[in-house]
């Protein structure tokens, strides 16, 4: 896999990859992580990088060492920037349920005048599409809408990366977020990666998200088939 050489440390980047891929059931509870030299392999670096990655997620709690018994997963939770809730994500995980993403594409476009994506971000935009499997079936379609500016910025992380992992890279942190949900029909893009008959009505979740400033950085517009799996809210008090 390659990293981006330009923007945050490259240990940091390895940390936010397996971190997500602790939250969303890749490596699971109680497992091992794949050892140093695969994961100096996958990510082309040296091993002092990705022994720095791992202590970063030792000292967070979420992996434990062992001399002989390699790193284990000892937590696959975390406390959300965004809300005091428990994300959906990791409930699904808590219940053991596997949860991946795959890029289906990213490309700079033409935003068609009067719609939502030409409002925040003028003519152009970068378009990310992205689907998420729930046990290795497709659940989710995303489609995210980001600044132009991020057009020449390495997309191929995103089908390991979390999209805010990935902006944080390119020096984006998002302070507040806005969700509205509904039942719609999906567009023909999304009922098709979703494998569902065009009249079928999903759960659509939209998403503004704005950074420390108040600039709008992301819209997002999912899909959410809930006849497979309901979605999930766990607060605590």
């Amino acid at each position: 896999m390659n990293l981006s050489r330009n923007k945050r440390p490259l240990y940091l980047q390895i940390k936010s990859i397996l971190k997500d891929r602790i939250l969303h059931g890749h490596y699971p509870l109680e497992t091992n992580i794949p050892s140093e030299p695969r994961l100096e392999e996958e990510f082309g670096v040296s091993k002092i990088t990705v022994r720095n990655a791992i202590k970063e997620l030792v000292q967070e709690g979420y992996l434990e060492t062992s001399s002989g018994k390699g790193t284990k997963v000892v937590r696959n939770t975390s406390t959300s920037k965004r809300s005091t809730s428990q994300r959906f994500t990791e409930v699904l995980v808590e219940e053991g349920h596997r949860m991946r993403k795959q890029l289906l594409s990213a490309q700079l476009i033409r935003c068609e005048e009067g719609t939502e994506p030409c409002r925040l971000f003028g003519p152009e935009c970068l378009r990310v599409e992205r689907l998420y499997f729930l046990n290795d079936v497709p659940y989710i379609q995303y489609t995210h809408y980001l600044p132009s500016r991020l057009a020449n910025a390495k997309h191929s992380v995103l089908d390991a990366q979390s999209l805010y992992g990935w902006l944080e890279d390119h020096r984006i942190e998002l302070k507040s977020f806005r969700d509205e949900f509904s039942v719609a029909f999906p567009p023909d893009t999304a009922a098709a990666a979703l494998t569902l008959a065009g009249s079928t009505p999903v759960l659509k979740r939209v998403r503004h998200s704005c950074d420390e400033s108040g600039q709008i950085v992301e819209y997002s517009e999912g899909y959410y088939n809930t006849s497979m799996q309901h979605y999930v809210i766990n607060y605590e008090m």
